[in-house]
């Protein structure tokens, strides 16, 4: 019955070397020398090694929802279009997943007019 499992157990090891290797390698091979330049301020405008407690920018949480938001549209529309032609070719579902796709887009291009016009993506 085990000798079943072993082909599992055979693919979670060599998952765990392929996933292992790179990180391992990369803490032994990579030279380590911080200097002002890799210790500055990242993206978000704090100091890398500030405290727990300091006030963050809500537009910077604002701009990364927008983001992933707009980035989650794309994990639904490659998909579609990768089928799109079987979706054309059946009779029963022709317009359906045309029309369907349509109201999608249009309800995220609301979303991005919504957004633009309240000023979401205006940094200052």
């Amino acid at each position: 019955m085990l000798e079943n499992y072993f082909p599992v157990l055979i693919f979670v090891l060599i998952s765990i070397v392929f996933g292992a290797a790179p990180v391992i390698s990369g803490l032994v091979l990579a030279p380590h020398r911080p200097n002002s330049e890799k210790l500055s301020r990242y993206e978000c405008g704090f100091e890398a090694f500030d405290g727990a407690r300091t006030k963050f920018d809500v537009r910077y949480y604002l701009i990364s929802i927008l983001f992933i938001l707009f980035d989650l549209e794309v994990a639904f529309l490659v998909p579609w279009a990768t089928i799109f032609n079987e979706i054309v070719q059946t009779d029963s579902v022709k317009w359906f997943g045309f029309v369907e796709m349509l109201v999608f887009i249009a309800i995220l291009v609301v979303g991005y007019v919504y957004a633009w016009a309240r000023g979401a993506l205006d940094w200052e």
